[in-house]
């Protein structure tokens, strides 16, 4: 017994004094933020030399060894007191929320990208006063108030903070907390946007594979690249906008638009002369590529499932690594019809909210990849039950991410601990301060080489907020930088969805 103690004791002796030297590298370094210096300071972890436990037994060794250390938090006292948030330029406004509590952490969370950050402060009364570590218990009160798509991004953002605080109270990284992980980094695919010509398009590509080292790439096939192409489309002109283009983002307050109108019911078709001209832009990608990188794609446009088959048919021979969002995901039917017509594997979920209504489309295999956007499907812990689900039937799950680096980060985190796992989204690629929203605890680098770091120790998500850099960055319609949202503080409806 005391040759295992012995040794118990050099062990612990070396860990107490590995951590100590990179605590207080933290604590020294300029790029840590006053808040986390702070917070470091006070919730020190006491170190106690284990020489003279030498001779007591197993238990009271054990009591011992606990008796006088303090706690990296008191996490069964933690109350949340506050929520707030800012406004990123991240694309076209993606607001980061910060929950407060009574110990002074917090934690952070995202509004999926463009969502109205009101999704989240709606929340904000039937989460005061609760313990942020109860994340399942919050995360069933609050997801009721959740729905498809970005009316989520509340209920999605709440839970990433939550997670954040947990993981800081109890000093471990939020993988740990969802059972471990598969993996120390994390496969990125790198979104390339459509470019003018060939030559624009090499650049975008050679900066992406050459430059920033992916190994994986997504691109659109979209129709609105036969614009001006005469006999390419057919019925195209009637859902065009004042500008001449079938824009797929497009007017949002004509519930009747090109935008707004579900793919099986524009009757738009593409002819053989239109699908010659996007199978040679694909051509040209792929031989910029080559074949040993996996090539993803995406918006084709608003037409039904028959002209996504021979869409699809006309490109099954490069290989593609997936046709994604083909027809709404809301048609499982249509979506299993599909897959069994072409080769190229199919995809899509981005915008479905909870595992429930990925089922369907598991169950009958109707995709041959699950493709949720963390920021949407209800968060860490449901997303990964969400590629748990999916692996007992044999699908795969890729995840989107078009937010800034706080979703990001969660999505690192979940992928991380999700065995199925293959490649995450980066659609940044191109803002250069874009990895400077946030810095990293303990220093870590974010993204090395076309992949993500999956911190292995930093608490958490392993991030906390760069201000000065956010700050340079809000959204012009609201620079209030995480002011006070009292307004939001009382409950004024009774929740309770059963009689």
């Amino acid at each position: 017994m005391k040759t295992v103690l012995k040794e118990l004791i050099a062990k612990n002796k070396e860990e107490e004094k590995i951590y100590t030297t990179s605590r207080q590298a933290e604590i020294d370094s300029p790029k840590t933020g006053d808040d986390r210096r702070t917070f470091l300071k006070k919730t020190a972890l006491g170190g106690m030399a284990l020489t003279s436990l030498v001779g007591l037994s197993m238990e009271d060794t054990l009591a011992q060894t606990t008796s006088k250390v303090n706690r990296f938090s008191a996490p069964s006292d933690l109350k949340i007191t506050d929520m707030r948030y800012a406004l990123t330029n991240v694309m076209g406004g993606t607001a980061i929320i910060r929950i407060d509590t009574n110990q002074g952490i917090y934690g952070l969370g995202e509004v999926r990208d463009a969502a109205d950050v009101r999704y989240a402060l709606f929340l904000k009364s039937r989460i005061l006063g609760e313990n942020p570590c109860n994340v399942e218990k919050i995360f069933k009160t609050i997801k009721q108030f959740g729905g498809p798509a970005r009316q989520a991004g509340g209920v999605c953002a709440v839970e990433m903070a939550l997670w954040d605080l947990c993981g800081k109270a109890y000093n471990v990284p939020a993988w740990q907390l969802l059972g471990g992980r598969y993996r120390d980094k994390i496969r990125m695919y790198a979104d390339t946007p459509e470019a003018s010509s060939p030559e624009e398009q090499k650049k975008l590509i050679e900066f992406r594979m050459k430059d920033q080292g992916y190994t994986w790439l997504k691109m659109d096939v979209s129709i609105t690249e036969l614009k001006g192409k005469p006999g390419t489309v057919v019925n195209g002109k009637f859902w065009e906008d004042a500008r001449g283009n079938l824009a797929q983002w497009g007017d949002q307050a004509n519930s009747m638009s090109y935008a707004n109108t579900m793919h099986p019911f524009t009757q738009i078709q593409i002819t053989e002369k239109g699908l010659e001209e996007l199978a040679s832009i694909v051509e040209n990608v792929r031989s910029m590529v080559g074949y040993e990188v996996p090539i993803s794609t995406d918006h084709y446009g608003h037409f039904d499932l028959n002209n996504g088959i021979r869409l699809a048919k006309a490109l099954d021979k490069y290989r593609l690594a997936w046709f994604e969002d083909m027809v709404p995901w809301q048609y499982t039917e249509q979506w299993k019809t599909i897959t069994t017509a072409i080769e190229t594997p199919t995809t899509t979920g981005e915008d479905i909210y909870l595992l429930k209504d990925f089922k369907p489309l598991i169950h009958e295999r109707a995709v041959d990849i699950i493709h949720p956007d963390l920021a949407s499907s209800g968060g860490l812990l449901e997303t990964k039950r969400i590629g748990d689900y999916a692996e007992e039937f044999g699908v795969a799950m890729a995840m989107h991410q078009a937010g800034t680096p706080v979703s990001f980060m969660a999505s690192v985190h979940c992928a991380a601990a999700t065995q199925n796992f293959l490649a995450l989204e980066h659609h940044s690629v191109d803002l250069p301060w874009w990895e400077s929203l946030v810095k990293t605890v303990g220093g870590f680098k974010m993204i090395d080489k076309g992949f993500a770091t999956v911190p292995l120790t930093a608490p958490g998500l392993g991030i906390e907020l760069n201000e000065d850099v956010l700050k340079e960055h809000l959204h012009p319609r609201d620079k209030s930088y995480f002011k006070s949202t009292d307004e939001w503080n009382e409950r004024r409806s009774h929740d309770r969805t059963y009689s």
